[in-house]
C-alpha cells in the first residue's frame, strides 16, 4: 500500500522528475523540479495556493514515483522525453506530431546528388530547410536537378563508372552522366556548387545564365532548346517569387507567436531562413485552462523543439518565459552553438512576431467548429461508450480479433484505440502457437493470456529499474477490452484476466443475422447502441480495423508460406536459388513441368541440384537416363 504521506517525507532534495499516477496506474501528470522534496511536497500542502486544474490533478493522485537527475538541464531533457512517450491526461501537450522535409546534399560523395529526407543527421551533407510542404521541396529537386544536370541514381561513384550505358535522363539532357565520365569530378561539383547557390537564395546569376542561353539558341535557330531553357527560366522566377525577404541580416529565426481560449491553444511558427520567409505552420496545444500563456509558449518549445531536428540560431517569441536561460542552453547543447531566445519589443522584429499572433487567432477561429465536430466522432464517442455501458471512462480501448481459414495459420491482432483514435504505434499481432485447427476460444485464450502476461512481466520490469526506461508497447493496460463475438468471447476474456488477477471491463460486440453489429454484451446483458449515435459508429470502425488487422497478418502469412511449402521444402534450395528458378521458369507450373536438362539451364542450379528438384515433383517418376 502507498502512502503518501510517508513517501513525500523520502523525498530529496535534489533536481529531477516526478511521475504522477492514478488509481488504475496511468500517469497522468509529469512534472521537472530543481528540489524534488519541495516541489512535490507543494502539491499536497493546504496551504499551497492551486487552480482548480490542478486541484482536480492532486484528488486523483494514488502514487507517485521521481527520477533524481545530476542537474535541472537534464531534468528537462527526461521530463520533455516521459511527456512524449506517456501523453499524461494534465500535462499541456503539442497535438502535432510533424516532421518537416528538408533538401540534402550528399557532400560526403565524390558525385553529389539532392535527396528528399525528412531526418537531418550528423554526416557530412548539407541540409537545406526546414520546408512546409513536400510538394514544394520534390518540385524544388527536380527543378535543380534538370537546371544544373545532377545525377539522381545512387549508384556508387567513382566505383561504378563505366559499368553501365549512360541512363534516359542523359539522352533528354537532365542529367551529365558521371556514371559514364561523360563529366569530371570537378565540373560536376561545380555544377552543385550552382545548386547551392540557389538553394541560398542568390538566383539572379541563374536567371541572367538561363537568358543568355535561351537568347543564343533562339539566334541560332534552335527553337526545342531555345524552349526548354525558358521553361527552366520561367521555373526558377516562380521558385523565387515565392520567397519573400523579411530580414536583411539573412539569418535563419523561428518566430513563435500564440492565440488561446478557454480549452486550447493555437501555436503559429514562422520559418525564416537565410533572411526569407519561407513557411509557417501552425500546431494545437490541449489542457491549457487556467495556465498563463507563458507556460504554454514554454510547454510548446520545449515539445516542439525536442521533436524537431533543426534548431536555428534565433528563436523571437511573443513574450517572456519562465526558464528562458535553462531552455537557451538546453536548445544550444542541441544545435551545437549557441542559440538566443529574444522577445523583440520595436521595429520589424515586433511586427513579425504580431503578424505570426494574428495567423494564430485566424486560425483558432476557423478551427473551432471543426475541432468540435472531430472530438464528438472521438472523445465524445468514447465518453458516449464509457457512459451506455456504466463506467467510468474508455480513454484506451483494446479490441482483439482471430483469423484463420479452417485452421490453417491462426493468427490473432490487437488494435487501439485512444480518446477516440486509432494508435498505430501499438498495434500487435500474434501468430497462434498452441491451437491447431480452428478453435476461436482457444485461439482467444492464447492471445489474451500472452498479451497481459507480457504486460505485467514488463511491470514488474519497469519498477524494479525504478524508471530507468521507458514503458513497453503492453504495460499500459485498457479501460475497455472490446471482444469481437458476444457472451463466448467475453466469458474468455474474463477468465483470463481473472487467472492473472487484473481488472478490467470487458464488452463483446453483438451481431445481427446480416453480420453487422446491432449492440454491445456487458455483465451478461445486451445493451443497444444507436445506429447513428458517435458511440456506435466508433464501436464499428474498432471492429473493422481490428478485422483488417488479423486478415492483412493472415494474407502476409499465407503469401509468405505458399512460397515456402512449394520451393523452399526442396533439398538444397535457398532463397537465392528459390529467386533463380523464378526469374528463369516465372512461375511454379513451369518448373514442376521442367525436365532436369531445362532445370539445369539455371545458372544456379547444378546438375545434382536439378535432380532433387525433377523428383520432389515427380516422386514415382524416373529420371530419364
Amino acid at each position: 500500500m502507498f502512502n503518501i504521506e510517508e513517501e513525500l517525507k523520502k523525498l530529496p532534495p535534489n533536481p529531477g522528475v516526478y511521475i504522477m499516477h492514478d488509481k488504475y496506474d496511468a500517469i497522468i501528470y509529469v512534472g521537472k523540479a530543481v528540489n524534488l522534496n519541495r516541489r512535490v511536497h507543494s502539491y499536497f500542502r493546504a496551504s499551497t495556493k492551486k487552480t482548480v486544474k490542478i486541484q482536480r490533478m492532486v484528488s486523483q493522485i494514488d502514487h507517485f514515483e521521481y527520477i533524481v537527475t545530476d542537474s535541472e538541464l537534464e531534468a528537462l531533457v527526461l521530463e520533455n522525453n516521459l511527456i512524449k512517450e506517456h501523453r499524461p491526461k494534465y500535462n499541456t501537450m503539442l497535438k502535432d506530431d510533424k516532421t518537416y522535409p528538408y533538401i540534402k546534399v550528399t557532400m560526403g560523395e565524390a558525385f553529389p546528388r539532392l535527396v528528399f529526407s525528412r531526418t537531418m543527421k550528423k554526416d557530412r551533407s548539407k541540409y537545406f530547410g526546414p520546408y512546409t510542404s513536400a510538394t514544394s521541396v520534390k518540385d524544388t529537386i527536380e527543378l535543380l536537378n534538370k537546371l544544373f544536370c545532377l545525377r539522381t541514381c545512387r549508384k556508387v561513384l567513382p566505383r561504378d563508372v563505366g559499368k553501365d550505358r549512360p541512363c534516359l535522363n542523359y539522352h533528354m539532357k537532365q542529367c551529365s552522366a558521371p556514371c559514364s565520365g561523360k563529366i569530371t569530378e570537378e565540373e560536376y561539383r561545380e555544377r552543385v556548387e550552382g545548386a547551392l547557390e540557389f538553394l541560398n537564395g542568390h538566383y539572379a546569376p541563374i536567371l541572367r545564365s538561363l537568358e543568355e542561353k535561351m537568347n543564343a539558341a533562339s539566334e541560332e535557330m534552335d527553337f526545342e532548346e531555345a524552349i526548354r531553357y525558358r521553361d527552366l527560366l520561367n521555373s526558377v522566377k516562380s521558385v523565387a517569387q515565392k520567397q519573400k525577404i523579411t530580414e536583411s541580416d539573412q539569418e535563419d529565426k523561428d518566430v513563435i507567436a500564440m492565440a488561446s481560449d478557454e480549452r486550447d491553444a493555437v501555436m503559429q511558427v514562422f520559418f525564416v531562413r537565410g533572411g526569407k520567409l519561407i513557411g509557417r505552420d501552425h500546431f494545437y496545444m490541449t489542457n491549457v485552462s487556467e495556465i498563463s500563456k507563458s507556460e504554454v509558449m514554454e510547454n510548446f518549445i520545449k515539445q516542439f523543439y525536442a521533436g524537431t531536428p533543426y534548431v536555428p540560431r534565433t528563436i523571437m517569441l511573443q513574450e517572456e518565459i519562465e526558464d528562458m536561460a535553462l531552455i537557451e542552453q538546453w536548445l544550444s547543447g542541441r544545435k551545437g552553438s549557441r542559440v538566443h531566445l529574444v522577445v523583440p519589443k520595436i521595429g520589424t522584429k515586433e511586427k513579425l512576431v504580431l503578424l505570426a499572433a494574428k495567423n494564430a487567432e485566424m486560425v483558432l477561429s476557423k478551427d473551432k467548429e471543426r475541432i468540435k465536430r472531430e472530438e464528438g466522432r472521438t472523445i465524445g464517442a468514447a465518453k458516449e461508450i464509457a457512459s451506455a455501458i456504466g463506467i467510468e471512462r474508455a480513454d484506451r480501448i483494446e479490441a482483439f480479433d482471430i483469423s484463420n481459414i479452417s485452421g490453417f495459420q491462426n493468427v490473432g491482432s490487437m488494435v487501439v484505440f485512444e480518446k477516440g483514435k486509432s494508435r498505430r504505434s501499438d498495434y500487435r499481432k500474434f501468430r497462434i502457437k498452441s491451437v491447431d485447427g480452428p478453435d476461436d476460444y482457444a485461439c482467444m485464450r492464447e492471445v489474451l493470456t500472452r498479451r497481459f502476461l507480457h504486460g505485467l512481466e514488463e511491470k514488474r520490469q519497469y519498477k524494479e529499474r525504478q524508471m530507468d526506461e521507458t514503458f513497453g508497447s503492453f504495460t499500459k493496460f485498457p479501460d475497455l477490452l472490446l471482444m469481437d463475438g458476444g457472451r463466448g468471447q467475453v466469458n474468455i476474456a474474463k477468465e483470463v484476466l481473472e487467472s492473472l488477477h487484473i481488472d478490467i471491463p470487458v464488452c463483446g460486440m453483438v451481431k445481427d443475422d446480416h453480420h453487422r453489429t446491432r449492440g454491445l454484451y456487458f455483465n451478461n446483458e445486451e445493451i443497444p447502441i444507436e445506429r447513428d449515435s458517435e458511440g456506435f459508429k466508433l464501436i464499428t470502425r474498432i471492429q473493422d480495423e481490428a478485422h483488417r488487422f488479423a486478415i492483412e497478418y493472415h494474407r502476409s502469412l499465407r503469401r509468405s508460406e505458399g512460397v515456402h511449402s512449394v520451393l523452399d521444402d526442396i533439398k538444397g534450395v535457398g532463397p537465392s536459388r528459390r529467386k533463380a528458378l523464378m526469374r528463369y521458369f516465372r512461375s511454379i507450373e513451369e518448373i514442376k513441368g521442367a525436365e532436369t536438362e531445362e532445370l539445369e539451364k539455371v545458372p544456379e542450379i547444378s546438375r545434382s541440384q536439378a535432380e532433387e528438384i525433377y523428383r520432389f515433383f515427380h516422386p514415382d517418376t524416373p529420371l530419364r537416363e
